[in-house]
């Protein structure tokens, strides 16, 4: 069996370092960002076991733009149609802004060299980028060049790149600029490297200072030497090219070997001008040089990237969906994890760091100072990304009590002794033993009121869902009323963090008709309650409704609604299967793939309320197979357990009025009953029967239906919604049912009981 070797001399040599009498890149720092260009809709691309549509790719080049890259790499337009047809679009429906340079990528052949000037003609700002390789390997195996063949290659096909930019300048006011990729730079000598360049320079002919400096990007093709070599590389390049004022020196560094950040910053440091790289570092193999990564790691130096990654959360939605894969949950500055702390020691130092800094933070502003950030173990503030600091800590059985203390503080308003930080410390460590998961918030905040009696026995929790931004959502908060278990909700799922300032209702009518009109109004929490309750700016907000308790709710969000205006929400955290994101048509199509199933819009708007309610313990995580299971036990489809209401034998008669009459057996609560019922139709002659058996009224909101299968194996599966009103009590219940079977008819009934056990029907006594 294949084995790693004892003594892998025998198979792999090392790298040769380079000699360098007085090599200067040790010494220097970073004093500004380079130049960055995307490759994402080329090299990122390429790489992507199903490349992006044109769709995605067009959504991807305008989040480019929004973030602020000024060089784009949008396609290698003479290897498809596909791409040539995105250059072509982005060009006439006047996508590229007039500072933003886009680059195609074209190999050292003629056919494609004209291809390529074909798709940008008409273009303002293009950069021509050649390439061919240079290494031993691919001269002497793949190629089977000589040297003097492969510089020859290189001139003679840039000098008609020149030729034809001249061309193309005249007859359509284009700029060109150009670059040259040697490519597998770092596996070539670098003397050959150096000759090959001097070569394609002087077949351009226009190298010329600033914008007409003439790029030469030194590909880290394979990563095959630690970083430090690759900086040795570029050095030796910058000070023995000629004309080095006349050149842009770019980097393309790979990450096979895990280093392509650090090569990039050390070469950046001997002497490169530019970076070539993808968001989050997609790319072949391991992947090419994150540039996220490598912009804010200027930034927590005081360096202006001069990239804009202040919703970073944005860029992960489209990076990811465009893709399709997932960025890592220990990605630097972008992991859903990397401003979280768990341990114990972590979170003590955290909390104190916070306390400390808000006083600095205090003086700070008093004296006209700067406010540095200078936390422990955050060497970015995560609301410099648009990142909150609800996840910064979070708690499991590492965490210690200084974590624990830090959330009762921000989510309580408490700040606990030192003694009683240890004594409640252990029970949420028994907690953590017992549920062996990661403890939440609400973990943490409900063990503190049960443990303490915090709040007195009148505790109200809101548990309901609304629409935010079109999207229903399913949130919960505890409270000592309606009110303030609401805003606790809006604080915790969505970021809004209100507090009641003034609250006033009044009755609207009398009677029967009578309404309750109640008026809220709201202002901004902050640290200091005194300061809240004082606060200049309030939002007033008012409700109406038959309910003096729902009144009051309307009228929370109707304040909440005015003073949160167009500022946008955190996204509902779901995940079905691997997708990092889902929402609710992603929740539908899962059922269609596993069941064949087309659910009804109203259905699909029911289920996905039980699935946010069903992953609120869990992190917003559910796999598929879970997701089916939830969605035949709720619904009663195709299971063995038959509910409250089942079918048994039944048939059909001509009814009295002339409608069709339901005959049969209904097993209620486990016994046979028999049952009669005339209706317009089977369904509604059904629902009678069972009306004979149960007190209050059973509607038919919503009914549609479908097959599935085919041939022999074909069935009906019914969907129904029934609405239930008992006298009594105040609002209606409303529940969805599905039945399946080889006859539509019993398929349709099949699905009224199984709404109907799902209600909270009370039965007839016998």
């Amino acid at each position: 069996m294949p084995c790693m070797l004892i003594d892998p001399t025998q198979k792999y040599r090392p790298y040769v370092p380079l000699v360098l009498d007085n090599r200067q890149w040790p010494t220097k720092t970073f004093t500004k960002a380079p130049i960055w260009l995307s490759t994402d809709l080329r090299d990122g691309n390429q790489a992507l076991a199903c490349p992006m549509t044109a769709d995605q790719k067009l959504t991807f080049f305008r989040l480019l733009v929004k973030c602020g890259f000024k060089e784009i790499e949008i396609a290698y337009p003479s290897a498809s149609d596909t791409d040539f047809s995105f250059v072509r679009h982005l060009i006439e429906n006047n996508e590229i802004p007039d500072d933003v340079w886009i680059q195609v990528l074209t190999p050292a052949r003629e056919d494609l060299i004209r291809r390529s000037f074909e798709a940008v003609a008409g273009a303002k700002h293009v950069i021509m980028h050649m390439y061919n390789a240079l290494c031993p390997m691919f001269r002497d195996v793949v190629f089977r060049n000589s040297k003097e063949q492969t510089v020859e290659l290189a001139s003679r096909h840039s000098k008609l790149i020149s030729e034809l930019a001249d061309q193309y300048s005249a007859s359509h006011g284009m700029k060109f600029r150009y670059e040259y990729s040697p490519e597998t730079f770092t596996q070539t000598e670098l003397e050959f490297s150096l000759q090959v360049c001097e070569a394609v320079k002087a077949a351009w002919g226009k190298a010329g200072p600033g914008i007409d400096r003439i790029i030469f990007n030194l590909p880290a093709t394979v990563e095959v030497a630690p970083p430090n070599h690759y900086a040795d590389q570029i050095e030796y390049f910058a000070a023995h090219i000629s004309e080095r004022e006349n050149i842009i020196i770019s980097l393309h560094p790979h990450n096979d070997r895990g280093t392509a950040i650090a090569a990039a910053e050390l070469a950046v440091l001997g002497g490169a001008d530019r970076v070539e790289g993808c968001l989050f570092g997609n790319g072949e193999r391991t992947g090419n040089v994150d540039i996220v990564t490598l912009a804010l790691n200027l930034y927590t130096q005081g360096i202006t990237p001069n990239l804009d990654f202040s919703d970073i959360q944005e860029v992960i939605d489209i990076v990811t969906s465009c893709n399709d894969l997932p960025v890592h949950p220990r990605h630097p500055y972008a992991g859903e994890l990397v401003f979280t702390a768990f341990s114990g020691s972590h979170q003590d130092a955290i909390k104190k760091g916070f306390e400390a800094q808000g006083i600095r933070h205090k003086k700070n502003a008093e004296n006209g100072e700067l406010r540095m950030w200078d936390m422990p173990y955050m060497p970015l503030d995560p609301a410099d990304l648009g990142c909150s600091y609800e996840a910064v800590i979070r708690v499991n059985a590492q965490s210690g009590k200084g974590g624990i203390a830090y959330l009762v503080k921000q989510y309580l308003q408490l700040d606990l002794p030192r003694k009683m930080q240890v004594a409640f410390y252990k029970v949420i460590q028994q907690i953590s033993d017992r549920e062996a998961r990661e403890v939440t918030v609400e973990d943490i905040t409900t063990a503190f009121r049960e443990t303490y009696h915090f709040g007195g026995s009148k505790r109200r929790r809101f548990d309901g869902t609304m629409l935010v931004d079109g999207v229903l959502r399913v949130i919960r908060g505890d409270g000592n009323g309606p009110i303030s278990a609401l805003l606790d909700a809006l604080r915790m799922h969505l970021g809004i963090d209100m507090t009641l300032r003034e609250y006033t209702e009044h009755a609207v009518g009398e009677g029967e008709n009578s309404k309750a009109a109640s008026y809220i109004e709201l202002v901004a929490t902050t640290d200091d309650i005194k300061e809240t309750r004082q606060a200049s700016e309030s939002w007033w907000g008012v409700g109406l409704d038959s309910d003096i308790a729902a009144s009051s709710l309307h009228a929370v969000l109707s304040a909440v609604n005015g003073a949160i205006g167009d500022r946008v929400l955190p996204e509902l955290k779901l995940s079905v299967g691997f997708n990092a994101t889902s929402g609710q048509s992603d929740v539908s199509d899962a059922i269609v793939n596993a069941l064949g199933l087309t659910l009804p819009r109203r259905l699909q708007n029911s289920f996905f309320e039980v699935v946010q309610r069903a992953v609120c313990g869990s992190d917003g995580k559910i796999s598929y197979d879970v997701l089916i299971c939830l969605f035949r036990e709720t619904y009663g489809y195709e299971v063995e357990a038959k509910g409250r209401f089942s079918l048994g034998d039944f048939r059909f008669e001509r009814g009295e009025g002339g409608g069709p009459q339901f005959e049969g057996n209904m097993v209620i609560d486990g016994v046979v009953c028999k049952v009669v019922g005339e209706g317009n139709g089977p369904l509604s002659a059904a629902l009678a029967a069972l009306h004979t058996q149960v007190e209050g009224t059973l509607t038919c909101r919503e009914y549609s239906e479908h097959s599935v299968g085919e041939g022999s194996e074909v069935k009906a599966v019914s969907f129904v919604e029934l609405l239930y009103e008992l006298p009594g009590r105040v609002k209606k219940e409303a529940a969805w049912g599905l039945g399946s079977d080889t006859d539509i008819t019993a398929s349709g009934i099949r699905a009224v009981l199984r709404a109907a056990s799902r209600l909270n029907v009370v039965a007839k006594r016998a």
